[in-house]
């Protein structure tokens, strides 16, 4: 009786194991990022960086007014 309970634990520990591996597999794997999702934010710092020149240019021009108006 007893040998059929120690089967019978190791038999449901392995169906167990087995069952849950796919999900392990899937929770180790960091989910592959799309070429949308690449592009997308690359063009959302392409347009950051193009806003903080243009900044740049308006701030310079203002200054070059202000210069020319005291002068």
């Amino acid at each position: 009786m007893y040998s059929r309970l120690v089967k019978i634990s190791l038999a449901t520990f392995i169906s167990t194991a087995i069952g849950l591996t796919p999900l392990a597999v899937i929770a180790a794997d960091p989910a592959p990022t799309t070429q949308t999702e690449k592009s997308a934010t690359k063009k959302a710092e392409k347009k950051s960086q193009q806003d903080k020149k243009s900044e740049k240019k308006a701030k310079k021009k203002s200054k070059q007014k202000a210069k020319a108006a005291q002068q």
